[in-house]
C-alpha cells in the first residue's frame, strides 16, 4: 500500500476535523432544539454546593432549572396523629439562597418564593420574592390540612400574581386532606395548582385504598383521585420529580403510555433528586427523563411534558 502523501494527509485530516466539528454543532444544534425546563430544585440540598448543582443539572441535559425554596427554620413537636409541621429550612435553602443563584446564573436558573404555611408573616415574606421575580410558590411541604384558613390565604395569592403554587402531598404528614382537594380548585379557579409526592402519585390508581401506602407497586387501574382531578379541572397540573414519579412512571407502562398521553398538557418535569452525578441509577432525575421519552406516546408529547407545558406555565420567555 503507497503512503499518503503530505497533501493528502493535510486535506484528510482538515476533512475529519470539518466532520467532527460538524458533528459538535449538530450536537450544540440538538441541545438547543429540545431544551429541557426542571421544575423542582433546591440549593443546599443535603449540602450540595452551587457548583455540585450547576454539574448535575447540566449532566441531565436540563436547560432552564426552577429553585424551590425551603420555609423558615420552624421546629414544632409531632402529634399523636402524626400531624406536624416539616423543619423549614433543613436539608434546603431559603429564599435567599435561590434569590442569589437565579442572579448569578440568569440564564439557567430560575426562582420560587416560600415559607411554613401556617406562619402570620408567611404572606407577606412570600409576596417579597414574588415582588422580586419569583415565578412559583412552593414547595408548600408542611403539615397543614389543604383547606386551612392558611392555605387559602397563599392559595389566593398565587391568583393574585399569577404564578402557580407547589404542593407536597404526603398522606398524615404534609398538606393533609388530599381528598377534599377538589373544593380548593373549585374555589379558587384561578389559582394554578401543581400536586406533587407520595400521595399524589399514589392516587393515579382507582384502587388504591390503603393511604398509609406511599409506593405502591404493580398495576394501576385508571381513574383514581389524581387522574380525575387532573381530567377535571383546568388549574390542575402534575410535577413528575423525585422517586414517587419516578415509581408511577415504572410500576405499570402500560398505563403510564395512557396516563401521559391523556394528560400530555398538564404534566411537567421535574427532578428533585439530591445526588451530585446527574446520570444513571443514583440519580431519578435522569431515569425519569428516560422514562418520560420511552413511554411518551409522541415526540410532540415529550416535548410538551420536558418542556412546553412549563414555560408556558411558568411563563418563562
Amino acid at each position: 500500500m503507497s503512503q499518503l502523501s503530505r497533501r493528502g494527509f493535510l486535506v484528510t485530516s482538515l476533512s475529519g476535523s470539518v466532520v467532527a466539528l460538524s458533528s459538535l454543532a449538530r450536537g450544540a444544534d440538538d441541545a438547543v432544539a429540545e431544551p429541557i425546563i426542571d421544575i423542582h430544585q433546591h440549593t443546599n440540598y443535603r449540602e450540595r454546593t452551587a457548583e455540585q448543582l450547576i454539574a448535575h443539572q447540566r449532566a441531565m441535559g436540563v436547560t432552564q432549572t426552577i429553585l424551590l425554596p425551603a420555609g423558615s427554620a420552624v421546629k414544632r413537636p409531632s402529634t399523636a396523629d402524626g400531624k406536624h409541621n416539616a423543619l423549614g429550612g433543613v436539608g434546603a435553602g431559603g429564599n435567599e439562597t435561590a434569590l442569589t443563584m437565579s442572579r448569578q446564573h440568569p440564564k439557567e436558573f430560575f426562582f420560587g418564593a416560600n415559607e411554613v404555611t401556617d406562619l402570620p408573616e408567611a404572606r407577606a415574606e412570600i409576596a417579597k420574592y414574588l415582588d422580586n421575580g419569583g415565578i412559583i410558590i412552593g414547595e408548600q411541604k408542611f403539615g397543614v390540612e389543604c383547606d386551612s384558613a392558611e392555605s387559602q390565604v397563599l392559595y389566593k395569592l398565587a391568583g393574585e400574581y399569577r404564578v402557580p403554587i407547589l404542593m407536597h402531598f404526603q398522606h398524615s404528614t404534609y398538606n393533609l386532606g388530599f381528598e377534599r382537594l377538589h373544593k380548593m380548585l373549585e374555589k379558587y379557579p384561578k389559582t394554578n395548582f401543581v400536586g406533587h409526592a407520595q400521595t399524589w402519585w399514589a392516587n393515579i390508581d382507582k384502587n388504591h385504598a390503603d393511604q398509609t401506602v406511599l409506593y405502591p407497586k404493580g398495576k394501576v387501574t385508571p381513574g383514581g383521585l389524581t387522574d380525575r382531578y387532573l381530567a377535571d379541572y383546568p388549574n390542575m397540573f402534575a410535577d413528575m420529580s423525585a422517586g414517587s414519579g419516578l415509581n408511577a412512571l415504572t410500576r405499570d407502562e402500560d398505563h403510564t403510555r395512557g396516563f401521559l398521553d391523556r394528560h400530555q398538557n398538564k404534566i411537567l418535569y421535574g427532578s428533585d433528586c439530591d445526588d451530585h452525578v446527574g446520570m444513571g441509577p443514583k440519580c431519578s432525575g435522569s431515569q425519569t427523563i428516560a422514562a418520560i421519552r420511552k413511554l411518551a406516546p409522541n415526540k410532540t408529547a415529550e416535548r410538551k411534558i420536558l418542556f412546553e407545558n412549563a414555560k408556558k406555565l411558568l411563563r418563562i420567555g
